[in-house]
């Protein structure tokens, strides 16, 4: 059922871009002062987190209310009563600072994500990369554009490979355990890089620095915040983000984790990469 028409997603878009902005001159200003590091259980939590996370939610209450629209975010969810969020068909779902442990130790790897969600599934997308000083949005059906700072946002694609030998896949430095270690050492794809934050391994592929990733839970899960944004910005440049199975993810469910494997790519040997990780993984758990 369709609540938005294009031109208000042309609007909300014009107001999430602008707080994207602002949250990356947040970051960027207070990446050098005392960042006050607490660890919450699920990973630290600085003052730019929660800095970042109250500019986004208070300019976006004041630009749109709270009627309409429920908020999901990394800092507000355990506190939230589920049925305000299950509810309501239009969501945001926001992480303020993706990338924190990059962000601490000062690599620049680090991403704002900002999503628009319509009946689970995600229709406008900003991810702000800060260091970069790059912006990439997308709106459902409408593409993917990358805005640098001062200058006219830009089309963006993901590559035209096709071949699995020209692949590369973006890791993680500090999300690994040993199931995936095992997955990603037997994986057709070999060249590999490294690159922190979600919101920012979906940016490589879309500079076309990389061509897949590929995210496995362990004893946690990426949660709908990690992904909403990236997934939007990836498949409207070409790409696709789905389950190994080759399913869509939905968000905004009462478990805000996303268990199981993920496999982003530049979709052209998408469902080859997802029968191959199945096939894989089955190898890896056997007794």
């Amino acid at each position: 059922m369709n609540h938005l028409h294009a031109a208000e997603l042309q609007e909300l878009l014009t107001i999430a871009r602008s707080i994207g902005w602002g949250a990356a001159d947040i970051l960027l200003n207070v990446q050098h002062l005392d960042l006050n590091v607490q660890d919450s259980g699920d990973g630290p939590v600085t003052a730019a987190d929660t800095a970042v996370d109250a500019y986004i939610l208070n300019n976006l209450h004041a630009s749109l209310g709270r009627r309409e629209f429920a908020y999901l975010t990394e800092e507000t969810y355990k506190t939230q009563p589920l049925e305000e969020r299950l509810s309501k068909p239009l969501v945001w779902v926001i992480d303020p600072l993706d990338g924190t442990k990059d962000f601490i130790k000062g690599t620049g790897e680090y991403a704002v994500h900002i999503a628009l969600l319509e009946d689970d599934r995600p229709v406008l997308a900003v991810v702000a990369c800060p260091a970069a000083g790059t912006l990439y949005f997308a709106t459902l059906g409408g593409g993917t554009f990358v805005e640098r700072q001062h200058e006219t946002p830009v089309p963006i694609h993901v590559s035209q490979r096709k071949q699995l030998a020209e692949l590369t896949i973006v890791a993680s430095r500090s999300h690994r355990d040993e199931r995936l270690n095992q997955l990603l050492q037997r994986f057709p794809v070999q060249q590999q890089r490294s690159r922190g934050s979600v919101g920012g391994k979906i940016a490589a592929i879309l500079e076309q620095q990389a061509d897949i990733y590929l995210s496995l839970s362990g004893t946690s899960a990426p949660k709908d915040w990690d992904l909403a944004a990236p997934e939007l910005i990836l498949t409207e440049a070409g790409g696709r983000f789905t389950h190994f199975d080759g399913s869509l993810l939905h968000y905004n469910q009462e478990d805000v984790s996303q268990w199981g494997g993920l496999v982003a790519s530049n979709g052209h040997c998408h469902d080859q990469l997802c029968a191959e990780a199945v096939r894989l993984l089955a190898a890896i758990d056997a007794p």
